[in-house]
Order: structure tokens, then sequence, then C-alpha cells
């Protein structure tokens, strides 16, 4: 049995996130919401007066779910970023939170400014993000119980 004084220090107290957990959270709503959405199958030989409105979870240009997550994105700053993609690395197990110091400076050495669209080809970015806050001892639902 490992004492308490043995622990990882993460185990007692998250780091300092330099984006805002609620702002995570907002950006695994939005992606999510994304990553629901459908190819749009030019070919599919449907009609649109039985498709009813199937044409909110197809993917087609100038989506307004994907325009609202690259506005946000682009609205991030440089440190943001940074956390972002240490989020989405450690929630996809590259890393543990243990490694989070080195997860974020691999990070700070990777993001440029196509961070938004590099962030945007991530398939599963909201669960990535969510297991990586997960890792950290942070939730979206203890962001949710503060603001009640």
């Amino acid at each position: 049995m490992q004492s308490k004084s043995a622990m990882p220090d993460r185990a007692k107290r998250p780091p300092m996130l330099e984006i805002a957990v609620d702002k995570v959270c907002y950006l695994i709503i939005k992606a999510r919401e994304f990553d629901v959405k459908e190819e749009a199958d030019e070919d599919a030989g449907s009609n649109p007066a039985d498709d009813g409105v199937r044409e909110i979870l197809l993917d087609l240009p100038e989506d307004p779910t994907y325009q609202e997550l690259k506005g946000f994105l682009e609205s991030l700053n440089r440190d943001e970023y940074v956390d972002l993609l240490a989020l989405v690395w450690l929630g996809r197990g590259d890393y543990t939170a243990d490694e989070w110091d080195e997860v974020v400076k691999e990070a700070h050495a990777t993001v440029d400014k196509k961070a938004p669209d590099y962030l945007l080809g991530i398939p599963l970015l909201g669960d990535f993000l969510e297991e990586g806050l997960n890792a950290l001892g942070l939730s979206c639902e203890d962001m949710e119980r503060k603001h009640l």
C-alpha cells in the first residue's frame, strides 16, 4: 500500500491549465455535435421531401456547427492551444497524468498557426479532451455543479 506522502502530486491537486475548464467543456460539446455528422452523399438519390431534417446530421460545406467550432478555436491563444493539444494526447493515452509537464512541453514545441485545423481533424476530439480532463482529476460535471 502506498503512503499518502508517496502519492503523485496530481492526485492531490490538478495542474493549473492555461485554458479555462469551461472552455474545454464547451469544446467537448461542440466537437461531439460535429462528430455525429455524416458525410453528404450526393449520389444517395434521396428525396428532400422524404428526408425531413436529415440535413442537420449531414456534414455539408458551410456547416454551422463546424463554423462555430472553428471560430471558437480561432479565438484561442497559443497557450490555450497547447493545453488542448496536451489534453488530447493525454486523453488518447499517449502520456499519463504524471507526465503532464512533459506533454505540455511537447505540445509547446508542436503548436503552430494550423492548430485549429489540426484539432478539427482529430476524430473523437471531444472524447479525448474529456478523458484528458478526467486523467487530471477535472471534469465538466464539476464545472456544472459550480455554476448551479
